[in-house]
């Protein structure tokens, strides 16, 4: 049987990880596929020394590759959103499977590409853009199948989870960390999309309607990223015995889902709050199955390119079967997404870490008391430390029990208008994971 023939758009890092993979595994490859794939042609804005391209066609024009009438599968890894959309839906129109590690694009304009690559009877396959080498889309849209899935939690961004690390292991400041990691290639020269959660929502987009059969909607992901974060906070979650990590979470409930990315105090005990410097880790809990972890390297060449060419093989497998019975891309088939609305973070509930900062008169703690139990808010435990040498005032802490959002930001404004209190109150939500 002939190989299929792959066009690879972008040879960076991922790009050239996954040239190299095919090259170094390409018997193993093809055993598994049932052909040969062959790179037949790649378009690279500027050469990789990594890769030994050898006599590959090489072309500086994306567009050439899409429109190539010997390609039969496009491997979009340029990244971003405008060039790589046009690309993909180029690609499909000519009747050409993709693959892609861009979350971003998938996040976005995911539900326009899956409608015409469904017109068009193609695959697009998308493994690679959330979480890098585990294979935690599979995981849900296939091997938990049988599972009415409750939530989705994961660490999906290496670089706030190095950060993160580096702050609680060696008191260390956001600041500092992140010149670090920028050194280090872990975070870009403009860090935003890392630092401020993202990065990370686009993933839980992609998460959460595989995991709930829902319209991919990145727009109503509640996003807060960790450059406010203090080593401060991070050595007194410790002390109550939790972590703080930079969590995505997707819960359903009966009114909606939570669809939401921020610093999170998880107890210390929990596998997942000890998943340190730049790796990932999801946790999906189900009916049937309970909770389940998926742990492994969240970027990188080859982790990457890992995701990507097991995103061929299976491209290639189902080249041969029937088109009306592949896998969804969404998991459920296309007319059975549900219209179960992504709520507000307003009306998400979680439990919460509260910092207050207040001057060292009596009766303050009674009345911090007195305003979170108006609300209805009930505190697990309080911690409160000596007076502030520099001035004078008392770090009191917090654990909350589970409330609405909205209960709290209620609290949060009074406690803020109290006179003894002094400057904004720090809020973290706290997700026990059970």
């Amino acid at each position: 049987m002939k190989p299929v023939k792959v066009g690879i758009c972008g040879l960076g890092t991922v790009g050239g990880g996954t040239f190299n993979v095919l090259k170094r595994n390409a018997e193993e490859i093809a055993r598994r596929a049932g052909r040969g794939i062959e790179v037949a042609q790649i378009a690279q804005r500027r050469p990789n020394p990594k890769c030994d391209t050898g006599i590959t066609p090489i072309t500086d024009d994306v567009f050439a590759v899409v429109d190539n009438p010997e390609i039969d599968v496009v491997v979009e890894l340029i990244g971003g959103y405008t060039v790589a959309r046009e690309l993909v839906m180029r690609a499909i129109n000519n009747g050409k499977h993709v693959v892609t590690a861009n979350k971003a694009l998938i996040a976005v304009h995911g539900n326009e590409i899956f409608a015409r690559a469904r017109e068009k009877g193609v695959i697009v396959a998308f493994e690679a853009s959330v979480a890098g080498g585990i294979p935690v889309i599979k995981a849900v849209r296939e091997g938990l199948a049988a599972n009415r899935i409750n939530w989705v939690a994961g660490i999906i961004n290496g670089t706030g989870n190095f950060i993160l690390t580096e702050m609680r292991e060696k008191g260390r400041t956001f600041e500092d960390v992140l010149k670090e990691a920028q050194a280090l290639g872990y975070a870009e020269a403009d860090p935003t999309f890392d630092v401020e959660g993202i990065d990370a929502a686009h993933k839980l987009t992609i998460l959460a309607s595989i995991a709930f059969g829902i319209p991919l909607q990145f727009d109503k992901a509640y996003t807060e990223g960790i450059t406010t974060l203090t080593t401060a906070d991070v050595g007194y979650a410790e002390a109550l015995g939790y972590r703080i990590k930079h969590l995505g979470v997707a819960r359903s409930t009966e009114k909606g889902i939570e669809l939401r990315v921020h610093p999170t105090l998880i107890p210390a005990d929990r596998l997942i709050a000890n998943v340190n410097g730049v790796m990932n880790a999801v946790m999906v809990n189900g009916d049937a199955v309970g909770s389940t972890l998926f742990y492994g390297a969240g970027a990188g060449m080859e982790p990457t390119a890992s995701s990507v060419v097991a995103d061929l093989v299976d491209v290639v497998r189902a080249m041969t079967s029937d088109p009306e019975n592949r896998v969804p891309h969404l998991a459920f088939q296309p007319d059975a997404l549900s219209d179960h609305p992504v709520l507000p973070i307003e009306a998400c509930e979680s439990a919460y870490y509260l910092r207050i900062q207040a001057k060292d008169h009596p009766g303050v703690l009674a009345q911090v008391a007195s305003v979170l139990s108006e609300r209805g808010i009930n505190i697990e435990s309080i911690m409160q430390k000596e007076a502030e040498e520099h001035d004078g005032l008392i770090p009191m802490i917090l654990l909350t029990h589970r409330v609405h959002e909205q209960h709290m930001n209620e609290a949060i404004k009074a406690l803020e208008s109290l006179e003894d209190v002094v400057g904004a109150v720090v809020r973290i939500r706290v997700e026990h994971l059970n």
